[in-house]
């Protein structure tokens, strides 16, 4: 069987923790708190550790016990990214998979990818749960609705004509003027560039109502259009 019938490419979110972070001893408690808001969306959910700034984390069990923090908060340790070559190695030695370094600065991301030509990419089909769609390059138009356990995935803005009931996720490659627009929402998470809220989170006059999700001043805003 040819290699490429066997691997895929494939896009995942994961979070990101910056290493310097840990050095602060509230962060543990606000990171349980947040997780606590949303179990289900934080469960067994996928870390990459950011080195950037951090001279130690050169030895594998530096990696182990940031490990057992993790899982202890139910998160689960996968990689490491921006890591000068000792700590790289040291990763490697703990099992951790090295990721390229992502822009900006929030706590979840998406591998970037390259644009494509097209400008904007057109799903006329309910988007069923377990279902992940990628408009790479270029805005995602949606004109059904997006059933729960559902992700939309745009390095562009994200439009959905129906209820946006799954997770979306727009400026996936790092643009922040990327914007988020739905006719209903009752979503599971929204992201733009990286920054985040899951369902828990969003303020209870824009549930089940048209909405457009914008980043301001490095913060998600809402507003019912």
């Amino acid at each position: 069987m040819a290699a490429g019938n066997i691997v895929q490419g494939a896009l995942f979110t994961v979070m990101v923790v910056r290493a310097l972070m840990l050095r602060d001893p509230t962060f543990e408690n606000e990171l349980a708190q947040q997780i606590g808001r949303s179990p289900r969306f934080f469960q067994n959910a996928p870390v990459v550790l950011d080195l950037r700034g951090v001279e130690n984390f050169v030895e594998a069990d530096e990696f182990e016990t940031v490990r057992d923090k993790l899982h202890a908060l139910t998160l689960t340790l996968v990689g490491v990214q921006n890591a000068q070559p000792a700590q790289l190695e040291a990763a490697n030695a703990a099992g951790l998979a090295s990721f390229a370094p992502t822009s900006g600065g929030g706590q979840s991301r998406i591998a970037p990818a390259a644009p494509a030509a097209a400008k904007t990419r057109l799903v006329s089909e309910p988007v069923r749960s377990g279902t992940q769609i990628y408009a790479r390059g270029s805005d995602l138009v949606v004109t059904a609705s997006v059933s729960p356990g559902a992700e939309l995935v745009a390095d562009g803005n994200i439009h959905v004509y129906g209820v946006l009931r799954g997770r979306a996720l727009a400026g996936a490659n790092g643009d922040a003027a990327a914007r988020i627009f739905c006719t209903r929402l009752e979503a599971e998470l929204i992201s733009i560039a990286g920054r985040y809220l899951v369902s828990e989170q969003l303020p209870a006059g824009v549930q089940s109502a048209p909405v457009q999700v914008a980043l301001v001043d490095d913060q998600l805003t809402i507003t019912r259009n």
